[in-house]
């Protein structure tokens, strides 16, 4: 765990948001001395659950990183009070029963990045939707064809075919084969059975098929091309606004144990206080004061 100051935290976190990165942004918004933490200090938690900057003692720690890889996953953010008793709504209260008195409360703020939006064809409307989708801050890619030499859509990435039938197909299979999230075709009712069928006769599965959002779009009726492009960016935004969109964050869960003294989350790999139990067992503790309650209850076989 690195430590440094809020200032250098939030110069690595707009790296990271430059470079697309998703991260999570842990800041201590109030404390209740004594408490190793000080309001201001923040701290990033990186998929894998490695950690940059301050995230506190051993029993704030790994319950920090749990609620921050949490979020990344759902795309929520979220309120940590602990040591403290808060009945607001929405926070998580997490008690402390450590040596320490002192109390904080942390924000813990999922980064993700925006949309990445691929957009295959040439028509009017891949030249409206990319502009629209750029305006309001997406990454909107043009291609002429998909699977792409070097890169593909990743289970966070929405796809959009728009060839009026010049690569549908070859572009539709490629993009339903992989994980994005949302896979669209510009095209008539008419059309769009066509292209399932030939996608089922192509050995693409069932499954597969059903994932295919064809006419892509919110149904607005007869519209020009235009218009078109906005009813598809609508119904993405409308994917995105329902949560159903966030984009999913693979996250390496650490392995955690439960204290048996306190009930605080330990993290495994790294717990520095640890016995046998009377089962035979390992058992984690967050502090010291913690394994000598433990030995002092279970002393001579009690």
């Amino acid at each position: 765990m690195r430590t440094g100051s809020g200032g250098e935290v939030l110069r690595r976190a707009a790296d990271l948001s430059d470079a697309g990165a998703p991260y999570a942004l842990a800041t201590v918004t109030w404390r209740r001395g004594p408490s190793s933490g000080k309001g201001g200090c923040r701290a990033i938690v990186h998929p894998d659950g490695a950690v940059e900057g301050w995230l506190g003692g051993a029993c704030a720690g790994p319950t920090v990183v749990r609620e921050a890889l949490a979020a990344l996953q759902d795309g929520t953010p979220r309120l940590l009070v602990l040591g403290a008793d808060d009945d607001r709504p929405g926070v998580v209260t997490v008690p402390m029963a450590c040596s320490s008195e002192g109390a904080m409360e942390v924000f813990v703020e999922p980064m993700l990045p925006e949309p990445r939006l691929w957009i295959v064809g040439s028509s009017p409307v891949v030249t409206t939707l990319a502009g629209l989708a750029a305006a309001i801050g997406w990454d909107a890619r043009v291609v002429d064809e998909l699977p792409l030499a070097g890169a593909a859509p990743t289970a966070s990435d929405l796809v959009v075919v728009a060839t009026q039938g010049h690569a549908d197909e070859p572009a539709l299979a490629a993009a339903l084969a992989g994980p994005a999230q949302y896979v669209g075709l510009v095209a008539s009712a008419k059309r769009a059975d066509a292209v399932r069928g030939y996608l089922l006769s192509a050995g693409l599965s069932h499954e597969q098929v059903a994932r295919l959002r064809a006419p892509a779009g919110l149904d607005l009726g007869p519209v020009a091309h235009h218009e078109i492009a906005v009813a598809v960016l609508a119904e993405l935004v409308a994917l995105r606004a329902s949560r159903a969109g966030v984009p999913a964050v693979p996250v390496a869960l650490p392995e955690q144990a439960v204290d048996p003294i306190c009930g605080m989350s330990v993290d495994v790999a790294t717990a520095r206080f640890t016995t046998t139990g009377p089962d035979g067992s390992t058992v984690y503790f967050c502090a010291a004061g913690c394994l000598r309650a433990f030995e002092a209850r279970h002393a001579g076989g009690a």
